[in-house]
This record gives structure tokens, sequence and C-alpha cells, in this order.
């Protein structure tokens, strides 16, 4: 049972290695406060009224018999 254990764990812990050191690489740790704080700040882009309006038409229309 040891013999299957031993080589798997092994294996498997090279992969999660494998795996950070494609990523570390890839720049995926090069930025860790900004992703943080991006939540706190308003999206400039804005629904249009027009659009809002049409869709609400079409929903409405749809849902008569």
């Amino acid at each position: 049972m040891i013999y299957i254990v031993v080589p798997l764990a092994l294996l498997l812990a090279g992969a999660f290695l494998a795996a950070f050191l494609w990523s570390v690489r890839k720049g995926q740790f090069d930025d860790m406060d900004s992703p943080a704080v991006r939540m706190l700040f308003d999206d400039d882009d804005r629904v249009r009224p027009d659009a809002t309006e049409k869709a609400t038409e079409d929903a409405e229309s749809r849902s008569r018999p």
C-alpha cells in the first residue's frame, strides 16, 4: 500500500508545484492589490434608457396573450 501512496503523493505534489510555477511565470501574482479594491469603484458604463425601455416593451408584448 505504501508503495502506491508515496509515489502518488509525490506525483500530486509535483503537479501542484508545476501549476504554481506556471502561474507565477504567466503573471497571476503580479498585482495583488488592484483586484481587491476594484469592486469599490463604480463602473463608467451606463445603461442607455432607450435600450431599457425597448427591452421592457418587448417583454410586455411577449407576456400578453
